[in-house]
């Protein structure tokens, strides 16, 4: 037996992780200094980006992105339904209208074939999205080629909520090089592949969505002369020019994240070694892990099973048994559309039928680096005498 709870998730933080944050507390900076532009630069180059703009949170940096891709009240947004709810609260903080795509039950991401069908329905009714958010859930990259392809024909904007997906790759280019979207997010919080303790990105190639992500990630400040409506008063002085919003990330917090970029790939390397010792695990059973696509390299945020059946009680009893035996099981995620907020919009059970259905099998086990393999083996053993 363990005596204590495994986390579902949980950072790693070393020496120089504290001693790189230490260093900022007896510096002259403790926000906008050097270290935000280093840990923008930095993973720009790791995801082979042009451009990144840091927030204090994902939610934040997908509220920019589409405030920077114009979506307003006039719009339609579409998500996957199995997300965390800031997918679809986004376009809703822009006045927009919110809609789904539901998913493929194998890998828990956004379903091109359905996506397709229900863009052609769309298309014959004249309500297109302007724009589509593919989420890459527990770190698997969606199949962002052909959502690209669709999006060429029916003319939307992509915005990838790569927030569990950091250090992961499709097609053999890292996710957030932005060659299928125009802009794509990550999430810094502590339970995701490195944190910064809170804090998001959003990385693109297009030097105007830049520009204005920035603008709206400070209140809609500039001092730029060239964006001013007037001559520089003087070396203080500052235009607002748009409506932004205090979405800054400290020093300390990218003093952090710096740090932890430097171990990425091992912590990749740890998370998909932790993943396959689970896949092989549960070959022979009737367990069913959410599959891996082949052009893809996942990041492995989560490690998701399906149960055999979609079965309420039973889900909820295996839930309740493995948390007894101190295993913090979960469940990423309820579907958004049965959230009481999004039902009260107009949404109803039944809306979504393949997301509802994972939302009755979907159970996410521990996966962190500092996973032992004596835990990882009493929860195989507790899963299989359970199921």
């Amino acid at each position: 037996m363990i005596d204590t709870m495994i986390p579902y998730g949980k950072q790693d933080i070393n020496q120089e992780d504290v001693d790189s944050v230490i260093s900022v507390l007896q510096s002259d900076w403790l926000t906008q200094g050097p270290k935000v532009p280093l840990f923008e630069q930095t993973l720009a180059n790791k995801c082979q980006a042009k451009y990144a703009i840091t927030v204090n949170s994902a939610t934040s940096a997908l509220h920019i992105a589409c405030l920077a891709l114009e979506v307003s009240k006039s719009d339609i947004v579409w998500t996957s339904p199995i997300t965390f709810v800031a997918s679809a609260n986004c376009a809703l903080y822009c006045g927009a209208t919110i809609d789904f795509v539901d998913i493929d039950l194998s890998s828990g991401n956004m379903s091109t074939r359905i996506l397709t069908e229900k863009l052609k329905q769309a298309k014959q009714k004249n309500c297109l999205p302007k724009v589509v958010i593919p989420v890459h859930l527990a770190g698997q990259s969606c199949d962002m080629q052909a959502i690209y392809q669709l999006s060429q024909e029916y003319g939307f904007n992509i915005i990838e909520d790569a927030s569990h997906a950091i250090g992961g790759s499709y097609q053999g280019k890292p996710i957030g090089n932005c060659q299928y979207s125009d802009i794509t997010v990550f999430s810094f919080h502590p339970v995701k592949i490195i944190t910064s303790a809170e804090g998001g990105m959003a990385v693109t190639n297009n030097a105007d969505l830049a520009k204005k992500m920035q603008l709206y990630r400070s209140h809609g400040i500039t001092s730029d002369p060239e964006e001013m409506t007037e001559a520089s008063h003087g070396p203080w002085y500052y235009q607002q020019i748009a409506l932004g919003f205090n979405y800054r990330m400290t020093e300390l917090q990218a003093a952090l994240g710096v740090s932890q970029l430097k171990r990425l790939d091992h912590f990749i390397a740890q998370r998909n070694k932790i993943a396959k010792i689970y896949d092989v695990a549960f070959k022979e059973t009737d367990i069913t892990p959410l599959i891996a696509n082949k052009d893809c390299l996942s990041a492995y945020h989560l490690y998701l099973i399906l149960l055999p059946e979609a079965n309420s009680e039973q889900h909820k009893q295996v839930i309740i048994t493995l948390r007894e035996q101190n295993i913090c099981a979960h469940v990423h995620y309820i579907p958004v559309h049965l959230q009481p907020f999004y039902q009260n919009l107009g949404f109803k059970q039944g809306d979504f039928p393949n997301a509802e259905q994972y939302y009755q099998r979907a159970i996410t086990l521990p996966l962190h680096p500092k996973l032992t393999l004596q835990e990882q083996n009493y929860i195989i053993d507790k899963v299989k005498a359970l199921l």
